[in-house]
């Protein structure tokens, strides 16, 4: 769900024509809804209130401050996985009690830095992280609290480079590993290894995965308590999918509708488990659009291309992962607006198959392939859609391409929370003598 709408022939985000805001800001731009971000988080928290989870936003997915600053103030906690996006959790005045901090290579800088702001957990990757943790807490005579990250070695049936719960996987130790770690570290006075954290992969369509996982996991849980362990806390990790294509993903009550009765029993008695949620594309990814203007149309061989000013350092998604975003005009012609978001375009009568392509001087420079579209002019603003996580987060400066702005819609209004960046900016870090 999101507040992403045709109204009268052209795109609306909550009640502001997007036309106009590109009027005001240029293209290409990411715009998102406010509506759309405090819906998915209110959903998830809903969904799971009989856990009574702490839920950390996951950083990484859509970093700006104005958006952490949203979430905290609906009762957010962050997840992190470097000192940057920590000190973004702070700078939005996030609870450092509730945030956690993930990450295989965290530095002693980073390590030092999330000590000084007594975060809520360190969710440990390795024996060789908790090692240097222990070392570098004890040295300073603080106790840090930690979780260590498990992989209970289930498919969640995603991309490859965003699964991450298989036992081969760089993130965590496999389950076998996870006892021995216990018994090598768990009972140091420094550390209170009192967690165990788990994320699978992104984005996870079904709920089976997690249903594997986390049985695995309580498992593991009972045996470690049964060694003398105070295990007080089970970290689920994020995932939940999010709308690309039409409604694949499933609302996050059916993710909870399985898991809830897991967990149900471990939150509450004598010895309850706190339980600790991630989710971030779930959140971000609907509630963000990137706008682009059409620069040329071109027709190569049998292809016909769209070339529009946006390109993959700006969205590299499609490129990096062959993600699929729909993508469609701000103003369509007459008659080609769309029932609905996804596959019914690509039976709409007058559409033609198009790449749409960016400015980049790369091959692999695509925001869409082999797409139906309406008839399209040089000036026609095109939106791809599903485009608030891992869209912003990931852009480069290659090719010398500044970055975009961002603006953040909020009923009838809007506003720039970053600014489009110039030239001279994007090189003010360099010096030339």
């Amino acid at each position: 769900m999101d507040h992403f709408a045709y109204r009268s022939g052209e795109l609306y985000c909550e009640d502001v024509p997007v036309a106009r805001i590109v009027e005001s800001v240029g293209t290409p731009a990411y715009i998102y809804s406010s509506a759309t971000l405090l819906h998915h988080y209110d959903a998830v928290a809903t969904a799971f209130a009989a856990l009574r989870p702490i839920i950390c936003y996951s950083i990484k997915s859509c970093p700006n401050l104005h958006i952490c600053r949203l979430l905290k103030d609906r009762g957010a906690g962050f997840d992190v996985v470097s000192g940057g996006e920590l000190l973004r959790a702070l700078r939005a005045s996030g609870d450092p009690a509730k945030i956690v901090f993930a990450g295989v290579g965290k530095t002693d800088d980073e390590i030092n830095l999330a000590l000084d702001s007594k975060i809520g957990w360190f969710n440990i990757e390795s024996e060789a992280e908790l090692a240097n943790l222990i070392e570098i807490a004890g040295r300073r005579g603080v106790v840090a609290r930690a979780a260590l990250r498990v992989n209970p070695d289930v498919d969640p049936k995603t991309h490859r480079y965003t699964s991450t719960g298989k036992k081969e996987s760089k993130f965590g130790v496999d389950l076998e590993r996870a006892r021995r770690v216990f018994q090598e570290y768990g009972r140091h006075g420094s550390v209170r290894l009192c967690g165990i954290h788990l994320h699978i992969g992104s984005p996870v369509n079904t709920v089976e995965p997690y249903v594997s996982a986390i049985r695995k996991t309580l498992t593991l849980i009972d045996e470690l308590r049964s060694d003398g362990f105070a295990i007080d806390t089970l970290d689920i990790g994020g995932g939940f999918g999010a709308h690309y294509k039409s409604s694949e993903a499933p609302p996050a009550v059916a993710y909870a509708e399985a898991i809830v009765p897991l967990l149900t029993d471990r939150v509450g008695g004598a010895n309850p488990l706190s339980i600790i949620m991630e989710p971030g594309r779930s959140i971000a990814a609907n509630a963000g659009i990137l706008v682009a203007r059409t620069l040329y149309l071109k027709k190569s061989g049998e292809r016909d291309f769209l070339i529009v000013d946006a390109g993959m350092n700006d969205l590299i998604r499609p490129a990096l992962y062959e993600a699929y975003h729909f993508v469609w005009p701000v103003r369509p012609a007459t008659g080609f607006v769309p029932a609905e978001r996804g596959e019914s375009t690509t039976t709409m009568p007058g559409c033609l198959p198009m790449d749409v392509v960016g400015p980049v001087c790369e091959s692999g420079d695509f925001l869409a392939k082999d797409r139906m579209l309406p008839p399209m002019q040089r000036g026609d603003l095109v939106a791809v859609f599903t485009a608030g996580a891992y869209g912003m987060a990931m852009a480069s400066h290659y090719n010398s391409r500044p970055n975009p702005p961002e603006v953040l819609v909020e009923g009838g209004a809007f506003r720039v929370i970053r600014r489009r960046e110039g030239y001279e900016e994007m090189m003010a870090g360099e010096s030339v003598t």
